[in-house]
Order: structure tokens, then sequence, then C-alpha cells
């Protein structure tokens, strides 16, 4: 179990290291953009930028759930990288079918996983409604950038 618990807190480090390098890009390019373009954005801006932030979320958990897959294929416990990373997605998602059913010896991981990936998701939909929150917020009411 200790292996377990060892090799998991290793993926969530390396699932927390993608997420904020994502959510840092994705924070720096909103602010950039806004100090290009001003406050007030036509509705194709708002769009594009939603869409670009969506992206990268969804970009950065698809990473996530591949270096997950990768630690299944390393401990020995998938032969192949496709059914490693079908059954990380499952997980990461936490869908659960329960068609691909890990070992004894490492089915800790699969929780392991699961709890990282809707922490990572509650991320995602967080950066998602801190970009909705000041695209829906009146342009008179926000702030000078950098206050």
């Amino acid at each position: 179990m200790l292996l377990n618990l060892l090799t998991g807190i290793a993926a969530m480090l390396v699932c927390l290291l993608f997420q904020a390098i994502f959510v840092g890009i994705c924070v720096r390019q909103y602010v950039r953009f806004h100090r290009r373009h001003g406050l007030l954005l036509g509705p194709l801006q708002e769009i594009a930028l939603l869409a670009v932030a969506m992206l990268l979320a969804i970009f950065s958990n698809f990473l996530q759930m591949a270096a997950w897959a990768w630690v299944f294929v390393l401990v020995g416990e998938f032969a192949d990288f496709a059914t490693a990373l079908y059954h990380s997605a499952v997980n990461f998602a936490t869908l659960g079918y329960g068609d691909i059913v890990m070992s004894e010896r490492w089915r800790l991981l699969g929780a392991l996983e699961a709890a990282n990936g809707i922490l990572m998701f509650g991320v995602s939909t967080a950066m998602m409604t801190a970009v909705l929150t000041r695209l829906m917020r009146p342009a008179r009411h926000d702030p000078p950038d950098g206050a």
C-alpha cells in the first residue's frame, strides 16, 4: 500500500504541475489580451477567450490522464498505452465504468487518480468561472488592470 501511495502522490504532483502551468498560461494571456484590447470586448472576442480557456483546460486534463496512463504502464498494470489511457480517462473523469479493472496490487492508484481528477477538474472549472465572471461584469465596474 505504501508503494501505491508514493506512486500516486508522485503522479498527483506531476498533474498539479501541469495544471499550474496551464492555469498560469491562461491567466497571463487573459491579462495580456485585456491590456492590449481594453475592457470592452465584442461577442466574438469573448467567445474566443472562452474557447481558448476551455481548450487549454481540456488539453491540460488530457495530459494529466496521459501521465497517469504512463504510470499504469510503468508499474506493469497495462501492457499497452491505449488501454492504460482509456482506463486513466475513466478514472480521472470519475466515470468508473468497471469494464477494465486494475489488479489488487495497484487498484488504489485508480482511486487516487479519481480523487486527483475531480480536484483538477475543479481547478479548471474555477478558472472558467473566473473568466466568465470577468466577461459578464459590466465594464464600468472593472478596476483598471494592475489594481
